[in-house]
């Protein structure tokens, strides 16, 4: 006889389940299809933003910038060390070549000494420690043995020291191709913004662009302010010959620039050594707090984590390298965060 079983129904707890997840997507369906589209930012906004990602790239720069300082200087004096651990080989070579030839001396005119064999056999460090061992040498013996066990020591302490720069050296390049992964990020997302522009807006702002860096190539009036010093008008005279020419991030002449690297080469010009950062190049002399203390070839600091610097022209402006997309030109103090001045 068949079965009569009624159907096993299902847990009220699993329909409670799909009734939810149903009803949860119906709503977000209509949700999805009563909601507006995603408007388009304006020009101007777009311009904020970019402007803002612009100073983030910055800060970025002048991070990489130091992290790229600190790559060359280490590598400097891990070759200098590596140098003088190779020309320290050859001192102990020799040292222990003499101390041979006293040995094979002699042993023609009887018989070596059965300390300084023992020397040769195995290693000194601990050898003249022994004071029993000191009576059985000669005094140019010990002499021989006291100048290859300090060399010994010399070389120990820079081959550690050169070992533990080089392991800085490795963190330091991690760091350094963080902030430069950083930095185009920063910059690949203003790109970004700037191609949801249409043509038009796009030629809008290439003009404003193009307003703004117009006093690259038109007078503009510096007034009578005299430079600081002698090497600061020359610094500053470096710095004008290079108006008009592009910010590229993490360059420092002679084309193209970054803030910092337009005012520590334009220093150069002038046989003066800067930092290479703004942050540093803002402990690099005497600080002037007020505007109206300025003198031309000052450099000055903008942003509270200094992070953008330029030379003082005169007259309330400022000759520096802006951000990416603009290039080297004069414009007015009070736009940016003025922080104080330095004269180097």
């Amino acid at each position: 006889m068949a079965s009569h079983r009624r159907p096993k129904q299902p847990s009220r707890t699993r329909v409670t389940v799909l009734t939810t997840a149903a009803a949860a997507a119906v709503v977000l369906s209509a949700n999805a299809a009563n909601a507006a589209p995603s408007e388009k930012l304006s020009k101007d906004e777009v311009k904020a933003k970019v402007d803002k990602l612009y100073e983030q790239a910055e800060q970025a720069t002048e991070k990489y910038n130091g992290a790229k300082e600190k790559q060359e200087k280490l590598q400097k004096e891990i070759s200098t060390i590596q140098d003088n651990v190779a020309r320290g080989q050859e001192d102990l070579n020799k040292l222990r070549d003499g101390l041979g030839s006293m040995a094979t001396a002699q042993y023609r005119s009887g018989g070596i000494d059965p300390s300084l064999q023992l020397f040769l056999s195995s290693d000194p460090d601990n050898y003249l420690d022994k004071a029993s061992t000191l009576d059985q040498l000669s005094g140019q013996q010990v002499e021989a043995l006291k100048k290859i066990q300090d060399k010994q020591r010399e070389l120990a302490q820079e081959r550690t020291e050169a070992t533990d720069k080089l392991k800085d050296l490795a963190s330091t390049r991690t760091e350094l191709g963080k902030k430069k992964k950083e930095v185009q990020g920063k910059l690949a997302e203003a790109q970004k913004l700037l191609n949801t522009l249409t043509a038009k807006e796009k030629a809008a702002l290439a003009a404003d662009q193009a307003r703004a860096s117009r006093s690259a190539s038109e007078r503009v009036d510096l007034g009578n302010d005299t430079p600081a010093s002698g090497r600061a008008a020359a610094a500053f005279a470096a710095a004008k010959s290079k108006l008009g020419s592009p910010y590229v991030y993490g360059a420092s002449g002679p084309s193209s620039f970054d803030c910092s690297g337009l005012t520590s080469w334009a220093y150069a010009q002038a046989g003066v050594s800067i930092p290479r950062t703004s942050e540093a190049q803002a402990g690099a002399g005497t600080r002037i707090y007020s505007q109206s203390d300025l003198q031309v070839g000052d450099l000055v600091i903008f942003y509270g984590d200094a992070h953008h610097v330029g030379l003082y022209a005169g007259n309330g402006q400022v000759l520096h390298a802006p951000h990416t997309g603009a290039v080297v030109r004069y414009e007015a103090i009070g736009n940016m965060p003025f922080q104080f001045g330095v004269r180097v």
